[in-house]
């Protein structure tokens, strides 16, 4: 076992914060690049919606089957089998003709990241001795934080500077270097006990997602015998997909789980706040750029308080749940997040960053710092220790489907179009984060009724939650399997 600070030990800290830091810094990057590659590739808002959901579907649908297969098979070669995948999926992004391909070049991104993200902290677990164990992880979660903080700076430099599609290409050379110190430094490692993989489980949850979202996005173009048959697929897909998992003797979604009151209050205030998150990052960033004519680069930087005040204070809300307890924290911090998405309903065509963007992006930020680190000490304090990893793992799922739905669906909702002249664009905008607040509401209302026990540890946090596509809590799938 690797000692904390020892040059082998480096090495491994490096080559999973590369390696994650990949991952969470797609998920910032890409929204502000969203308005240049709509422009390029001719699409409207449905191929935007893609864009995003795409990578989405098969990072949900293939999350915890990633860590398992990681147990089963080799952590390391998991990892660097995500590694490859995430790099050839890259270069289809940046190369993509079309917003088709970019789509299908997306989703490929997203089966890496579902490799990635568990693979790079099971490789942490495995690999350390248990009294720098929790070191270890700190140093990752500081590291990587970094990666997606970056994330709106990078992309709007790039897409300012270059193009969209460098947007993609600055992954290669950190996932060649990655594979690289991978290959030669870390070890390889695997579950004692290698329990049955549920690969069809991850399959149906696949093909649900995925069916589901072509419903929901290409629905309200127009209902065609496609569009039916993609919905009646998707939730014919999940349905299967429940009763599999109720009847596998190792299933990919334990439903058991969700016996436990509060394990369920969570997960379900987790699904709407991160569904108004995901909404919410989505749809300003767009705002920005198309109302008030913004560039990549400035509208990126915008929402810079809200990563900010993440990094600075989710620490701070951590040990403040430790003392008190997660669920005034879980019930108050929904409440300023759905405030700050009111204070968003201001922006119109000609205001100003200090007195429109800036109060609302503070407000925002404040809320997520206050709910996420209380949220993650409920997951762990609603089931038993061994089930830590799973429990983990299913809410980070619920986080990304969370944001999978919101963007496939309120953009419909409120009628959105890229082509909208500014002042209806910013009304339509205003109306889904009316929306928005109404979920958070919910959840906090949720979050109070359902949250009661205390976490006997102090809680991880994910250093990616200020993201819509990669989120709030830390991924210990490696107990999973």
């Amino acid at each position: 076992m690797l000692r904390f600070g020892t040059p082998s030990a480096r090495w491994v800290i490096a080559a999973t914060v590369l390696g994650s830091g990949v991952a969470f810094l797609d998920g910032t990057v890409v929204n502000v690049a969203l308005p240049s590659i709509g422009r390029d590739l001719h699409t409207d808002v449905a191929g935007l919606q893609w864009t995003i959901d795409a990578y989405l579907v098969t990072l949900t649908a293939l999350l915890l089957f990633g860590g398992a297969l990681g147990d089963r098979i080799g952590r390391k070669r998991v990892f660097i089998m995500g590694l490859v995948g995430f790099t050839v999926a890259s270069v289809g992004c940046a190369a993509a003709p079309d917003v088709t391909v970019l789509s299908l070049a997306r989703a490929l991104q997203g089966a890496g990241g579902a490799f990635l993200v568990p693979g790079s902290l099971a490789i942490i677990a495995a690999s350390f001795d248990e009294a720098d164990r929790a070191r270890a992880i700190g140093t990752w979660s500081g590291l990587a934080a970094i990666s997606g903080a970056i994330g709106p700076f990078l992309g709007g430099w790039l897409v300012d500077a270059a193009s969209w599609r460098w947007v993609f290409l600055v992954n290669v050379p950190v996932t060649v270097v990655t594979i690289a110190i991978t290959v030669r430094h870390v070890p390889e490692s695997r579950a004692e006990e290698r329990a049955p993989l549920d690969l069809w489980g991850a399959v149906l949850a696949s093909l649900g997602l995925g069916g589901a979202c072509w419903a929901l996005i290409q629905g309200p173009q127009g209902v065609d015998a496609g569009v039916a048959a993609a919905g009646v697929l998707g939730v014919g897909a999940i349905v299967a997909f429940l009763v599999r998992e109720a009847r596998h003797s190792h299933p990919m979604l334990p439903l058991g789980l969700f016996r436990s009151r509060q394990f369920s209050g969570v997960n379900g205030t987790t699904l709407v706040i991160y569904a108004a998150v995901g909404a919410a990052f989505f749809l300003i960033v767009l705002e920005l750029q198309l109302a008030l004519h913004y560039s990549a680069l400035k509208s990126g930087a915008a929402l810079l308080p809200i990563t900010a005040l993440m990094l600075l204070l989710s620490g701070r809300a951590g040990a403040f749940a430790q003392r008190i307890g997660p669920r005034v924290p879980m019930t108050v911090g929904p409440l300023l997040v759905g405030a700050g998405t009111l204070l968003f309903t201001r922006i119109h065509p000609g205001s100003h960053y200090l007195t429109a963007v800036l109060p609302a992006a503070i407000v925002f930020g404040l809320g997520l710092a206050l709910t996420v680190a209380p949220l993650t000490a409920a997951v762990f304090a609603s089931v038993d220790a061994d089930e830590m990893g799973i429990a983990s793992g299913v809410n980070n799922a619920a986080a990304r489907l969370a944001g999978l739905l919101a963007v496939a669906v309120l953009p419909a909702v409120v009628h959105l179009d890229t082509t909208l002249a500014p002042s209806v664009l910013t009304d339509r905008v205003a109306a889904a984060m009316r929306i928005c607040a109404g979920l958070c509401v919910l959840g906090s209302v949720v979050a109070w009724l359902t949250v009661r026990k205390i976490a006997a540890v102090a809680p991880a946090v994910h250093p990616s939650v200020i993201q819509p596509c990669h989120d709030p809590l830390l991924v210990r799938t490696s107990s999973a399997g």
